[in-house]
């Protein structure tokens, strides 16, 4: 049975990244998203630092974040696939990028190659 401690907190702050995503896409500069966030949530920024790091959401919290974040009843207690890269995905990423630009159009059509060749075997 999964952690509801861990996944209410990975279910918040899923909804800042989201929150924070559409902010910096409308061009809200970053300083102070965290503050608007915890607004938003009617909660006092430190709270909301709290609750990021160690703090335990209970169930009145939970019902008023789902509420004010426009969410369903419960959603902040349904575990989800963690979607986002993980630090080595984003090194691998990295590296991908820099062999990518650093060759020319041969080398890129081997690298796609290569890449086509180990999806296909590792399906």
């Amino acid at each position: 049975m999964p952690n509801l401690t861990l996944t209410r907190r990975q279910n918040a702050l899923a909804l800042f990244q989201a929150f924070a995503e559409q902010a910096l896409a409308a061009g809200t500069p970053p300083k102070g998203l965290e503050q608007a966030f915890a607004a938003t949530l009617q909660v006092s920024p430190s709270m909301w630092s709290q609750i990021k790091s160690s703090r335990p959401i209970g169930d009145k919290l939970a019902r008023q974040i789902e509420q004010l974040s426009g969410k369903a009843q419960g959603w902040l207690d349904e575990a989800r696939a963690d979607t986002s890269p993980t630090p080595a995905e984003l090194a691998f990423l990295a590296l991908s990028l820099k062999a990518w630009r650093a060759t020319n159009a041969a080398g890129r059509k081997a690298l796609r190659e290569q890449m086509k060749a180990l999806a296909n075997a590792n399906p």
